[in-house]
């Protein structure tokens, strides 16, 4: 069994993707992180910077194994079940996938989360930031587009990690400032993502968990004010 801590953002919906998708057996342990569970030194335990999602699989000769950070999770996972990712003998395509990977983990992820911040919940309306953000996002939307223009998936012809990564960061398309009408490649890719099972089941147990905003006036303190000093372990 694996214990997936977890709330309902991008990063997080990666993670109930992957294992919809893979129909390995979980079980969902909420993480409040708009009421400042993300806190809680039992969390911080399995997770030292804070932030959602976590795993605990149980289920591993010599003991649990605990991991934070969505792609090194997906990446595991991948590994322990061996699809979703070329073997490690597959050097040129596995090599694909993981740069792929680490784009959206570096790029891709945080780009549009300043994009998020600065759009929707700054108290400061910043045009430079704004600007900033709406058009990094754009030219990764771009970056992603060109990629799908002679390939099924993001890594090629099978559906693996790099589509599971990148996906929810695109859902939130018309919130970052874009129109997929102007990336054909990257909607196309998107429909067909969004159609798959696992990500129908997995968007279903987002909303069993949280239907509220992640974000609102009380919780934006919690979420945006976070220093090395007030960021320790919490009763």
């Amino acid at each position: 069994m694996i214990d997936l801590h977890y709330w309902t953002t991008p990063n997080g919906h990666k993670v109930t993707m992957f294992l919809e998708e893979a129909g390995l057996p979980y079980r969902i342990v909420p993480v409040n992180i708009s009421a400042g569970d993300q806190f809680k030194p039992d969390f911080l335990a399995i997770a030292p910077n804070n932030r959602i999602p976590a795993i605990v699989d149980h289920d591993v000769p010599g003991g649990p194994v605990s991991l934070f950070e969505s792609g090194a999770i997906l990446l595991y996972l991948a590994d322990k079940i061996g699809r979703f990712v070329p073997p490690p003998a597959q050097v040129h395509a596995r090599a694909e996938a993981l740069q792929w990977l680490f784009w959206q983990m570096g790029g891709l992820g945080p780009m549009a989360g300043q994009n998020h911040h600065f759009r929707q919940y700054a108290p400061e309306k910043i045009p430079y930031a704004i600007d900033r953000y709406v058009r990094e996002t754009n030219r990764l939307y771009g970056v992603l587009d060109r990629r799908l223009a002679d390939r099924e998936f993001v890594a090629g012809d099978d559906y693996g990690i790099a589509d599971m990564a990148s996906y929810p960061w695109i859902v939130p398309h018309a919130r970052q400032g874009q129109d997929l009408a102007d990336f054909p490649h990257l909607k196309r890719w998107f429909e067909a993502v969004r159609a798959r099972a696992g990500t129908v089941r997995a968007y279903a147990r987002a909303q069993e968990v949280n239907s509220t905003p992640t974000v609102n006036a009380a919780s934006a303190a919690i979420l945006f004010g976070q220093t090395a000093a007030n960021t320790g372990a919490r009763a």
